[in-house]
């Protein structure tokens, strides 16, 4: 038996994924290897699984966890550690790159093919105002849960609103910053293998509060032709002008362009799959003119645990976003004291249990855990990664919060699991992905705004301010710059 060391940390791809190598058969007699679970640690000792079961998806079996001691790996194997699963762009690019400009160029009979091909769905209208729509048939359980988070959410973002912001930089010159809606936004809410009616919400709202007067909803229809009753009402509670039937990137690049029935947006959002991300992507590099809230990948969770986390409650976080997709990503930072084999027991049991643990498990093959030995250790890493989701399951949870600088949304204590966030507390759960959260924020009530800055000078203001910038201007050469100030001061050219 081995110690898992640095190198055959590194025989791995970049990241907590799958293998690109061998790894040294390593097979520990334990629970852990009855239950087909990667990884225990004894006697400060970390042990694996041979290859071949280590990557074995069945429906017995959750593929193995990596694990990794933080302490024993160099900078560059921690950053190794960040990297998401791989996403072919080129090739993704190349087969949207077609769709995007067969729709500029066909509009709503691209949109129908498309729809045709993809969805096996013949539309008659492809965009409608949803007032043409009927209000759809709900029980009263559906209707009062979508309400209790429209109320939530809207609450949160209410309070968002900034105040008129007006400065007297110098004497006689005001500056002040007011806040507009975008006009019209598209909204993408995906379909397909899940049915997202909290996605139409966490978008819908802050845009109805900005104010934008043109709401575009795109979403695959169902094999009828109709969108998914709960996704609708939604739409409808939320202030949604039009519906878009249909999804992937034909969907997309009939917001940004516009077609006979669909209005054309200013910005496009929403989370989506890798041809929906490379639409968006290629889209706002476009003579389209259309913006994007956030480069998007597949959805991940990084959950920090300490001894007193109950292990259930971390396979619970870990499962919820396994089961979005094939290619998210899960990954446990382990604190000191934490008993993962208990955890990955809880794990095995609780992914069987699923409807999605097919889905589940392919995520989990994938993922991985980090044993840290402190805090710091802990935090450092969890900023290296950037989680869309960051979960804090410690004694002290409100404690990490000073130390923790990147992530879409985090989630403290015993008794927040991301998926209170998901649907009802009130935070957005449209955010940013595979690493983005270093530099981008998730969808807010500035997402569906923009700031105009205005400035007014009286004539004792532009003596103040007016030879320094004549000054300028003549220091960088613009000539017509200085003379519209000194032709107003009357002084000489």
């Amino acid at each position: 038996m081995r110690t898992l060391g640095i190198g055959e940390a590194l025989i791995h791809r970049p990241g907590c994924g799958r293998k690109t190598g061998s790894v040294l058969p390593l097979l520990r007699k334990s629970r852990a290897a009855v239950l087909g679970l990667g990884a225990t640690r004894s006697s400060g000792r970390v042990s694996r699984m041979p290859a071949a079961v280590n990557s074995t998806l069945t429906a017995e079996r959750v593929a193995a966890l990596k694990v990794y001691e933080a302490a024993k790996l160099s900078t560059k194997e921690l950053l190794s550690l960040t990297a998401r699963p791989r996403i072919d762009f080129t090739s993704i690019l190349q087969t949207v790159q077609p769709i995007v400009d067969d729709v500029r160029q066909k509009g709503d009979a691209a949109v129908k093919s498309y729809t045709k091909r993809f969805d096996k769905v013949d539309l008659d209208i492809v965009c409608v105002p949803i007032e043409s729509i009927p209000d759809p048939e709900l029980s009263k359980e559906s209707r009062e849960a979508f309400d209790v988070a429209y109320n939530n959410i809207r609450r949160f973002h209410e309070a968002q609103q900034s105040q008129p912001l007006e400065v007297e930089t110098t004497p006689g010159v005001k500056c002040r910053r007011v806040t507009r809606p975008i006009g019209a936004v598209g909204l993408y809410v995906p379909g397909g293998t899940a049915v997202l009616p909290s996605s139409t919400l966490m978008m819908a709202v802050p845009a109805q509060i900005a104010g934008c007067k043109t709401i575009v909803m795109a979403t695959p229809p169902r094999s009828d032709g109709q969108v998914t009753p709960e996704v609708l009402y939604c739409a409808k509670k939320a202030g949604v002008t039009h519906v878009l039937k249909a999804g992937g990137a034909q969907a997309v690049a009939a917001m940004a362009w516009g077609t006979e029935s669909c209005p054309k947006v200013d910005k496009l959002l929403g989370p989506g799959n890798q041809y929906v991300t490379a639409a968006k992507m290629l889209l706002q590099n476009s003579e389209a003119m259309v913006s994007i809230d956030m480069p998007a990948g597949p959805s991940e969770v990084l959950v920090i645990a300490d001894k007193q986390a109950f292990p259930a409650f971390v396979a619970a976080d870990l499962l919820s976003q396994a089961e979005h997709g094939p290619d998210s990503q899960v990954v446990l930072v382990a604190l000191p004291g934490v008993d993962i084999g208990k955890i990955e027991g809880e794990v095995q049991k609780q992914c069987d249990a699923l409807p999605r643990n097919e889905v589940a498990r392919q995520a989990l093959s994938h993922s991985c855990i980090v044993m840290a030995a402190s805090k710091e250790e802990a935090a450092n890493f969890s900023n290296l990664y950037a989680p869309e989701h960051l979960i804090v399951n410690t004694e002290d949870a409100e404690d990490w919060l000073p130390m923790l600088d990147n992530a879409g949304s985090v989630f403290l204590g015993p008794y927040t699991p991301e998926s209170v966030g998901d649907y009802a507390s009130g935070t957005n759960h449209v955010l940013p992905t595979y690493g983005y959260a270093k530099m981008y924020s998730g969808v807010s009530l500035d997402t569906f705004q923009k700031k105009m800055t205005v400035q007014t000078l009286t004539l004792e203001g532009l003596r103040n301010v007016g030879p320094a910038v004549a000054h300028m201007a003549a220091v960088e050469g613009l000539d017509a710059h200085k003379r519209a100030v000194t032709m107003r001061l009357g002084l000489p050219n």
